[in-house]
């Protein structure tokens, strides 16, 4: 019964203010064109004149290595709770690189990690569908193939890891948020980096960096100066999931000895002492003993261990537990973690002869084993 004096005293309010904004124009003064002769035409340009050195030198990193980046989606088969169809769904995206000439790209194996399929975007705008050749996930890489005799987009060439120092310039190529082959540059910030990644794995030996690596960065590359390949972008560390200035990068020392087990065997078999070893037991050993390292527990007959002499743990008849030798370094570097001890590994090969510092009995003991692959 009320909807009629509403009606109207709407209406009125409208006609009011409608009354006042027309009023408001009509008391701003006309627009008249600038009648003082005064030149509305654009300004000149000014000349720039020549780039700098240093532009020039990045402009032509940037478009000889932006062919050999490419842009990887992924997706993920998942099952209907009512229908039980399968269905395939959007994952993720992240960047990769060219490895040889056969078609193999290298990305993180993070960017790949559940995916059902996978799909490679060349420079060129065109998309292949990809296969997994291998990964290892304690190194966060995985190779990835097409099937393309590739000729328009060459591999990137290979620098080293090992002699880099911090300060020198870096750059990342790769593909944040979905956005095709940008570039960012930095310096090397520090290095033999670890982080520990959501899967419980600790990747050792990072490189860390401030060139801006953003999601989608992840497995694309990071080059030096001389456009040469020095890492593999991983990882940011950020509250927000944006760039903040620290990002890390795999090392190249480490893609190169990793990726060709990959492509021939499709895993990566990481040299060892011959030994067993525990990590979640470790941490209560060595922190019930007063120690750091990583307890030998067992010495299985007839490994590089047992050859050198090493000992593990032994249980006696009433059930006490006496400690065998204490692993604390390798080759004069301290280890103080079964992650530690893995990523000391990988800076050697099968076959190879190594220094192993141990505690034994409350002194220290040096032993030369000859690694063997595994543990």
């Amino acid at each position: 019964m009320h909807t009629k004096p509403r009606s109207r005293t709407f209406l009125l309010r409208a006609i009011l203010a409608g009354g006042l904004a027309a009023l408001f124009f009509m008391l701003l003064p006309p627009f008249v064109p600038h009648a003082d002769g005064a030149d509305a035409s654009p300004r000149p340009v000014t000349p720039r004149g020549e780039l700098d050195a240093e532009e020039k030198a990045t402009i032509q990193l940037f478009e000889k290595s932006r062919d050999s980046v490419v842009f990887i989606t992924t997706r993920a088969q998942v099952q209907d709770f009512w229908s039980r169809n399968v269905f395939s769904v959007p994952r993720g995206t992240g960047s990769g690189f060219i490895w040889d000439e056969s078609g193999h790209i290298i990305t993180n194996f993070h960017v790949v990690e559940d995916a059902s399929e996978a799909t490679i975007r060349l420079s060129n705008g065109k998309d292949y569908p990809a296969t997994l050749v291998g990964s290892s996930p304690a190194h966060d890489l995985a190779v990835l193939k097409i099937n393309i005799n590739n000729k328009h987009s060459p591999p990137l060439p290979i620098g080293t890891s090992h002699d880099l120092k911090v300060g020198q310039k870096v750059y990342a190529i790769g593909n944040p948020f979905g956005l095709d082959w940008t570039l960012t540059n930095g310096i090397v910030s520090a290095l033999d980096r670890s982080l520990t990644e959501d899967n419980g794995n600790t990747v050792e030996h990072l490189i860390q960096t401030n060139a801006a690596i953003n999601p989608g960065n992840s497995g694309g590359p990071l080059l030096d100066s001389a456009g040469r390949l020095i890492g593999i972008n991983t990882a940011i560390y950020s509250p927000n999931g944006a760039n903040a200035g620290i990002g890390f990068a795999v090392p190249v020392d480490t893609i190169n000895r990793v990726v060709p087990q990959l492509i021939r065997k499709g895993k990566y078999l990481r040299p060892g002492l011959g030994i067993e070893i525990d990590e979640n037991i470790n941490d209560r050993l060595t922190e019930a003993l007063g120690v750091d390292g990583v307890v030998i527990l067992r010495v299985p007959p007839g490994s590089a261990a047992a050859a050198a002499g090493l000992k593990g743990v032994t249980i006696t008849r009433n059930g006490s537990v006496i400690p065998g030798d204490i692993i604390i370094a390798i080759e004069g570097k301290p280890v103080d973690s079964v992650s530690k001890l893995l990523a000391r590994m990988d800076d050697f090969r099968i076959g190879d002869q190594i220094r192993v510092s141990v505690m034994r009995n409350g002194k220290k003991e040096e032993a030369r084993v000859t690694l063997q692959s595994g543990n």
